[in-house]
Parts: structure tokens; sequence; C-alpha cells
């Protein structure tokens, strides 16, 4: 397995984003694989990939077809399996219920 060339923080060349710097910049990997790292320090060593802006792609506009998949999707994640009702606040997984459901079996 190759390894990618890693550099510490604020020593990364120009041209190299990580997936949060892309966003900003209306940009997205693409599907490319990241082509370095960048490792840093904040209570222990952590790294976050690198990506080339060269090959990146622009962010795929929001259409209505997603738009409704992604109400679909919040609403599974806001409906009680137990009494049906769809509440604000998504399901905690912990629980598999809502939280009125969850207090009436404790």
């Amino acid at each position: 397995m190759a390894t990618i060339p890693t550099y510490r923080q604020h020593l990364a060349p120009d041209g190299l984003m990580t997936r949060r710097q892309l966003r900003a910049a209306g940009l997205r990997p693409g599907g490319h694989d990241p082509v370095a790292q960048l490792r840093y320090w904040r209570r222990g060593w952590h790294h976050a990939y690198l990506y080339a802006v060269d090959q990146a792609a622009p962010i795929r506009p929001m259409t209505d077809g997603r738009h409704r998949t992604l109400d679909a999707m919040m609403r599974a994640r806001r409906t009680c399996p137990d009494c049906r009702t769809v509440r604000d606040y998504c399901i905690p997984r912990s629980l598999g219920c809502c939280l009125p459901c969850h207090e009436r079996t404790t």
C-alpha cells in the first residue's frame, strides 16, 4: 500500500484543501482520492485528508427531487416507531423511540 505525503499544520503546499475548505469554496472532491494528509495536534494527533483543487468538481445543485428525498429522510428520523408520531426532534437511536414513549415504558 502506497503512503501519501504528510504535512504539518500551515505547511501544506498551495493547491491542496481539506473537504471543509473545498465546500466553503463551492467545490467537492469529485470522487478523487486524497493526495496528501494534514497532521495536527489537538489534544492528541489528528489528521485531515487533502484534495487537489484542480481535480475538484463544483458542488451539485440542490434540485427539487433532492429536496423531497432529504425531507423524507429527515421525516423518517423524526417518526417514532412505537406511536408513529412525527416529532420536532430526531428520535434518539439509543432509546429507539420518542421521549414520551420511553418514559411510559420505564
